[in-house]
């Protein structure tokens, strides 16, 4: 069961729209669909909103203390409100994950990423879930500082929208508890393929001039004649 979202990001305008700020993104979605407003609270160095869902008191956490000691902001209010790691999820920008697509795992590396980084410092384990929301790789590691701090095109911006609006339809099962159907409705949120259109069967000739069928229409204008015996 999850009672503590985080998002990730940095505060002030400069950095709202850039791509590190995608965890925030996700938990102001959140927060509108729950009809709770995101405070400051220096408490918690971090804007913080409280929701009742189906009796359970469940908290939104978007840290302002930079992305390097966002650690500082989930273990304060996680330690105050017991809650345990494994019912803390932190929605963050991922670079190995293509824009549209997201990942829920439990535990595991930081993978350099400095939000979780210290997090993992502050909370004394890895054992917390993760929502990797895709951001994709500049392909190069000496540009993904100016990438990650740069704002997305139009049409990447869009897809992690669209990405955000669906995975927050797993929100219920998180909070519920029910992780499998939680991971289930992410890993298989993309919008299917349009099936390509239904090319229809080549005309043929029927060599059986007695057939109980009558032959396609042949424009025999254009076709190639037809050997006599």
């Amino acid at each position: 069961m999850i009672k503590l979202f985080v998002g990730l990001g940095n505060p002030g305008t400069e950095y709202e729209a850039t791509r590190h700020n995608a965890g925030f993104w996700w938990i102001d979605e959140l927060a509108r669909s729950l009809k709770v407003s995101l405070v400051p609270d220096k408490a918690y160095f971090a804007r913080v909103a409280r929701a009742q869902v189906e009796g359970q008191t469940i908290w939104l956490l978007e840290p302002q203390t930079f992305m390097n000691l966002s650690g500082k902001s989930v273990s304060a209010l996680a330690r105050f409100f017991k809650i345990q790691p494994e019912e803390i999820l932190v929605v963050h920008d991922e670079l190995d994950v293509v824009p549209g697509e997201a990942k829920l795992k439990l535990g595991g590396s930081h993978a350099g990423h400095n939000g979780l980084r210290d997090i993992h410092a502050q909370l004394g384990t890895d054992r917390y879930w993760r929502l990797r929301l895709g951001i994709g790789h500049p392909g190069d590691r000496a540009e993904v500082v100016g990438w990650v701090l740069k704002k997305p095109p139009q049409e990447q911006r869009q897809a992690i929208e669209d990405c955000i609006a669906r995975t927050l339809k797993a929100a219920p099962a998180l909070m519920a508890g029910q992780m499998d159907k939680a991971t289930l409705q992410i890993h298989t949120s993309k919008p299917p393929r349009p099936k390509p259109p239904r090319q229809p069967a080549p005309a043929t000739l029927q060599a059986d001039a007695g057939a109980a069928t009558a032959a396609p229409a042949v424009n025999h204008s254009s076709a190639p004649p037809i050997a006599q015996g």
